[in-house]
Protein backbone atom coordinates (compact mmCIF):
# COMPACT_ATOMS: atom_id res chain seq x y z
CA UNK A 1 0.00 0.00 0.00
CA UNK A 2 1.91 3.06 -1.10
CA UNK A 3 -1.28 5.37 -0.82
CA UNK A 4 -4.16 6.36 1.39
CA UNK A 5 -6.38 8.91 -1.10
CA UNK A 6 -8.71 10.95 1.50
CA UNK A 7 -12.07 12.89 -0.31
CA UNK A 8 -14.01 15.29 0.75
CA UNK A 9 -15.60 19.14 0.25
CA UNK A 10 -13.86 22.38 1.97
CA UNK A 11 -15.51 22.28 5.20
CA UNK A 12 -16.13 18.68 5.81
CA UNK A 13 -13.08 18.68 8.63
CA UNK A 14 -11.09 16.51 6.32
CA UNK A 15 -8.02 17.91 7.43
CA UNK A 16 -8.71 17.08 11.43
CA UNK A 17 -9.14 13.24 10.50
CA UNK A 18 -5.81 13.83 8.25
CA UNK A 19 -3.93 15.51 10.96
CA UNK A 20 -4.93 12.73 13.22
CA UNK A 21 -3.34 9.42 11.36
CA UNK A 22 -0.71 12.10 9.97
CA UNK A 23 1.89 11.25 13.16
CA UNK A 24 1.41 7.21 12.89
CA UNK A 25 5.27 6.08 12.78
CA UNK A 26 3.88 4.45 9.35
CA UNK A 27 3.04 7.84 7.48
CA UNK A 28 5.74 9.54 4.94
CA UNK A 29 5.52 12.71 6.35
CA UNK A 30 8.14 14.09 4.40
CA UNK A 31 5.80 16.59 2.43
CA UNK A 32 5.67 18.62 5.57
CA UNK A 33 7.25 22.34 5.47
CA UNK A 34 6.53 25.17 7.39
CA UNK A 35 4.99 26.97 4.32
CA UNK A 36 2.16 24.29 3.80
CA UNK A 37 0.67 24.63 7.83
CA UNK A 38 -2.08 26.61 8.74
CA UNK A 39 -2.98 27.64 11.90
CA UNK A 40 -7.17 28.48 12.75
CA UNK A 41 -8.98 29.01 15.82
CA UNK A 42 -12.66 28.24 14.38
CA UNK A 43 -12.68 25.71 17.39
CA UNK A 44 -11.61 28.22 19.87
CA UNK A 45 -9.07 27.71 20.51
CA UNK A 46 -5.59 28.56 17.76
CA UNK A 47 -4.31 24.95 16.55
CA UNK A 48 -2.72 23.55 13.77
CA UNK A 49 -5.24 22.34 11.56
CA UNK A 50 -3.60 22.21 7.58
CA UNK A 51 -0.69 20.56 7.20
CA UNK A 52 1.40 18.44 4.32
CA UNK A 53 0.33 18.53 0.94
CA UNK A 54 -2.86 19.36 -1.38
CA UNK A 55 -3.92 18.66 -4.38
CA UNK A 56 -6.46 20.29 -5.91
CA UNK A 57 -7.26 22.55 -9.26
CA UNK A 58 -5.10 26.08 -8.66
CA UNK A 59 -3.49 25.02 -5.62
CA UNK A 60 0.26 24.02 -5.23
CA UNK A 61 -0.35 20.42 -6.34
CA UNK A 62 -3.17 18.55 -8.50
CA UNK A 63 -3.25 21.39 -11.68
CA UNK A 64 -4.80 18.75 -13.41
CA UNK A 65 -6.93 16.47 -11.38
CA UNK A 66 -10.08 17.73 -12.50
CA UNK A 67 -9.13 15.21 -15.46
CA UNK A 68 -7.73 12.95 -13.19
CA UNK A 69 -9.35 9.87 -14.82
CA UNK A 70 -7.90 11.19 -18.45
CA UNK A 71 -4.31 11.12 -16.78
CA UNK A 72 -2.15 8.01 -16.61
CA UNK A 73 -1.27 6.08 -13.87
CA UNK A 74 2.22 7.26 -14.53
CA UNK A 75 1.31 10.83 -14.68
CA UNK A 76 -0.73 10.78 -11.33
CA UNK A 77 1.76 8.96 -9.37
CA UNK A 78 4.29 11.53 -10.48
CA UNK A 79 1.97 14.17 -8.84
CA UNK A 80 1.44 12.59 -6.02
CA UNK A 81 4.59 12.07 -5.25
CA UNK A 82 6.02 15.40 -6.24
CA UNK A 83 5.73 17.01 -2.62
CA UNK A 84 7.73 14.32 -0.69
CA UNK A 85 11.35 14.30 -0.72
CA UNK A 86 12.03 10.66 0.76
CA UNK A 87 12.21 7.16 -0.23
CA UNK A 88 10.50 4.05 1.07
CA UNK A 89 9.52 5.83 4.31
CA UNK A 90 6.07 4.98 5.04
CA UNK A 91 2.03 5.51 3.35
CA UNK A 92 1.66 8.45 1.58
CA UNK A 93 -1.43 10.63 2.24
CA UNK A 94 -2.87 12.14 -0.92
CA UNK A 95 -5.67 14.08 -0.03
CA UNK A 96 -8.09 16.25 -3.13
CA UNK A 97 -11.33 17.65 -2.69
CA UNK A 98 -11.62 16.97 -6.81
CA UNK A 99 -11.06 13.02 -5.86
CA UNK A 100 -14.85 13.20 -5.04
CA UNK A 101 -15.65 13.11 -8.49
CA UNK A 102 -12.99 10.13 -9.40
CA UNK A 103 -13.83 7.78 -6.69
CA UNK A 104 -14.33 5.16 -9.13
CA UNK A 105 -10.87 5.90 -11.78
CA UNK A 106 -8.81 5.81 -7.68
CA UNK A 107 -10.85 1.98 -7.04
CA UNK A 108 -9.61 0.60 -10.39
CA UNK A 109 -6.07 2.53 -11.00
CA UNK A 110 -4.95 1.61 -7.03
CA UNK A 111 -6.94 -1.36 -6.19
CA UNK A 112 -4.81 -2.04 -3.26
CA UNK A 113 -4.82 1.60 -1.86
CA UNK A 114 -7.70 2.55 0.44
CA UNK A 115 -10.06 5.69 0.08
CA UNK A 116 -11.05 7.71 3.53
CA UNK A 117 -14.29 9.58 2.68
CA UNK A 118 -15.30 12.45 4.44
CA UNK A 119 -18.96 13.77 4.96
CA UNK A 120 -21.25 16.52 6.37
CA UNK A 121 -23.97 18.45 4.86
CA UNK A 122 -23.21 21.05 2.25
CA UNK A 123 -24.44 24.22 4.88
CA UNK A 124 -22.35 22.86 7.30
CA UNK A 125 -19.36 22.57 5.30
CA UNK A 126 -19.88 25.81 3.79
CA UNK A 127 -20.20 27.71 7.11
CA UNK A 128 -17.19 25.79 8.70
CA UNK A 129 -15.26 26.89 5.81
CA UNK A 130 -15.82 30.70 6.30
CA UNK A 131 -15.27 30.25 10.28
CA UNK A 132 -11.65 28.55 9.30
CA UNK A 133 -10.69 31.73 6.91
CA UNK A 134 -12.09 31.31 3.89
CA UNK A 135 -10.39 33.12 1.77
CA UNK A 136 -7.94 34.23 3.80
CA UNK A 137 -6.66 30.44 4.20
CA UNK A 138 -2.88 31.03 3.35
CA UNK A 139 -2.34 27.35 2.82
CA UNK A 140 -3.84 25.49 0.61
CA UNK A 141 -5.32 28.53 -1.57
CA UNK A 142 -8.32 28.22 -2.80
CA UNK A 143 -8.82 31.42 -4.64
CA UNK A 144 -7.76 30.24 -8.42
CA UNK A 145 -10.50 27.64 -8.67
CA UNK A 146 -13.52 28.32 -6.34
CA UNK A 147 -12.97 32.48 -6.98
CA UNK A 148 -16.41 33.39 -4.59
CA UNK A 149 -18.32 31.99 -1.96
CA UNK A 150 -21.20 31.35 -4.75
CA UNK A 151 -18.62 28.81 -6.34
CA UNK A 152 -17.52 27.50 -3.27
CA UNK A 153 -20.91 26.30 -2.37
CA UNK A 154 -21.57 24.87 -5.90
CA UNK A 155 -17.98 22.88 -5.95
CA UNK A 156 -18.81 21.57 -2.28
CA UNK A 157 -22.90 20.44 -3.38
CA UNK A 158 -21.48 18.45 -6.01
CA UNK A 159 -18.25 17.32 -4.20
CA UNK A 160 -20.52 15.93 -1.41
CA UNK A 161 -22.91 14.72 -4.30
CA UNK A 162 -19.87 12.63 -5.79
CA UNK A 163 -18.99 10.88 -2.61
CA UNK A 164 -22.96 10.69 -2.21
CA UNK A 165 -23.74 8.47 -5.55
CA UNK A 166 -20.01 6.59 -5.30
CA UNK A 167 -21.27 5.30 -1.88
CA UNK A 168 -24.70 4.26 -2.44
CA UNK A 169 -23.32 2.11 -5.29
CA UNK A 170 -20.06 0.82 -3.58
CA UNK A 171 -19.22 -0.73 -0.29
CA UNK A 172 -18.38 1.37 2.54
CA UNK A 173 -17.46 1.13 6.04
CA UNK A 174 -18.41 3.33 8.50
CA UNK A 175 -15.26 4.24 10.75
CA UNK A 176 -15.59 5.53 14.70
CA UNK A 177 -12.52 7.60 15.91
CA UNK A 178 -8.99 7.77 14.49
CA UNK A 179 -7.86 4.43 16.40
CA UNK A 180 -10.59 2.74 14.43
CA UNK A 181 -9.14 4.34 11.37
CA UNK A 182 -5.93 3.67 11.94
CA UNK A 183 -6.70 -0.26 12.46
CA UNK A 184 -8.88 -0.20 8.95
CA UNK A 185 -6.18 1.13 7.02
CA UNK A 186 -3.45 -1.15 8.66
CA UNK A 187 -1.24 1.89 10.21
CA UNK A 188 0.17 1.81 13.61
CA UNK A 189 -1.49 4.50 16.28
CA UNK A 190 -0.60 8.13 16.04
CA UNK A 191 0.90 9.39 19.62
CA UNK A 192 -2.19 9.49 22.38
CA UNK A 193 -2.57 13.66 22.03
CA UNK A 194 -3.96 12.73 18.53
CA UNK A 195 -7.55 11.17 19.56
CA UNK A 196 -10.23 12.42 17.55
CA UNK A 197 -14.33 10.98 17.78
CA UNK A 198 -15.53 11.67 14.73
CA UNK A 199 -19.57 11.92 16.10
CA UNK A 200 -18.33 14.35 18.53
CA UNK A 201 -16.73 16.22 15.60
CA UNK A 202 -20.07 16.02 13.64
CA UNK A 203 -18.06 14.35 11.10
CA UNK A 204 -18.83 10.76 8.83
CA UNK A 205 -15.90 8.85 7.84
CA UNK A 206 -15.99 5.73 5.92
CA UNK A 207 -13.38 3.92 4.20
CA UNK A 208 -13.59 1.37 1.15
CA UNK A 209 -12.89 -1.96 1.03
CA UNK A 210 -10.08 -3.29 0.71
CA UNK A 211 -9.65 -2.90 4.72
CA UNK A 212 -6.22 -3.42 6.24
CA UNK A 213 -5.21 -4.98 9.20
CA UNK A 214 -2.40 -4.14 11.52
CA UNK A 215 0.11 -7.61 12.33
Amino acid sequence: MKYIFVAGAPGSKWSSVVKNIYYSSSIDRSDYTVERTYWHDASREMQLMHLGAYWDPGMEFGGDFLELDQMTKKECEREFDRPFTEENNGVRIIKSHVFCLHLEFIVKTWPDCPIVLVHRPDDACLGWWVKCGHFGITYPLYHDYYHNLREMATHIKEQNTGIELWRNKNSCVPVYDNHDLCYKLGIQLPPEEYRQYYRTSDIKVEINPPIFRRK
